[in-house]
């Protein structure tokens, strides 16, 4: 199968490209610099005629999937152009950095099969705990010292925790309330909390942008139970006034622990099939985060 992969930074590196390289694919690589379109070719023993520095050209190859990594503001241009293409394509979070080019996106995919990248909805840890009891979750993910405009933080980080939240909200109960909460300064965003409430539920989230590590820690607690996740990977289950801490196996992937591997398989085994993927349910969390922009600003 050949699968364009556009932008090769830090994400695509560390995250995709390990996992679609031990896939055999016929990968097809594009980014406007040459220094290192060539070095991530070769480490994946991609060759010359399947180094791209061009849209058109990759387009061109024929490819028949395609993987955007490029910076949220050029995903108009580039998921846009794919998907005129007819080519099934996997954008990472968000589709855009407002909901209504969000919804441009989605009515300009038309029949073309369009997925966001969402990968907590994969993580082992976080399927696990979508199916304990429930009726308070509190995710916290924080960053050492990189604050940002508002609309930057909320569409391209905190969106993973209003998405979670949303994930892990149980759809019988479904959210009938939220609220917003931050510290602004200009429009430089320190910190923000959102919480989510429905019939016996509740749900928050909470970023601080300034606190002194990098971190995401999940807690889900029901009737007699906590089921708690640290990075995405350590889980320690709580219940009978016992602490219990689940090992690790050390020699899974990060790339499934974390979501990766089981995302991309999900798409790539989606586009062989045929088959869409719903978009109204990734436009509901670009629409919450719209409206935690909107609160804050």
């Amino acid at each position: 199968m050949k699968v364009g992969v556009v932008g090769l930074g830090s994400i695509a590196q560390k995250a995709y490209l390990p996992v679609l390289g031990a896939k055999g694919l016929d990968l097809h690589l594009m980014t406007r610099s040459r220094e290192r379109l060539d070095r991530v070719a070769d480490a994946y023993r991609v060759g010359d005629g399947r180094r791209f520095e061009e849209l058109e050209a990759l387009i061109g190859a024929g490819v028949e999937a395609a993987f955007v990594h490029v910076p949220t503001d050029r995903h108009q241009e580039v998921v846009g152009r794919l998907l005129d293409a007819g080519v099934p394509t996997y954008v990472d979070k968000p589709l855009d950095g407002s909901v209504d080019g969000a919804r441009a996106l989605v009515e300009r995919a038309g029949g073309t099969p369009l997925m966001v990248g969402f990968n907590r909805r994969y993580a082992p840890a976080y399927v696990a705990a979508a199916g304990v009891p429930r009726d308070l979750v509190v995710l916290q993910k924080n960053a050492a010292g990189e604050t940002g405009s508002v609309r930057e933080v909320v569409y391209d980080d905190f969106i993973h925790v209003v998405d979670t939240l949303r994930f892990l909200a149980p759809a019988e109960v479904g959210v009938e309330t939220v609220a917003v909460s931050g510290r602004v300064e200009g429009d430089d965003l320190h910190h923000v909390a959102v919480t989510l409430g429905g019939d016996g539920f509740t749900a928050v989230g909470v970023m601080h942008r300034l606190s002194g590590s990098k971190e995401e820690r999940l807690e889900v607690t029901g009737p007699g139970a906590k089921y708690e996740v640290v990075d995405l990977v350590e889980v320690v289950r709580h219940g009978r006034g016992e602490r219990v801490r689940q090992a690790v196996d050390g020699w899974r992937p990060v790339g499934a622990q974390r979501g990766f591997e089981q995302i991309c398989t999900a798409f790539l085994d989606g586009v062989r099939a045929g088959r869409s993927f719903d978009l109204s349910d990734p436009l509901r969390t670009h629409e919450l985060c719209e409206r935690v922009v909107a609160e804050l600003s």
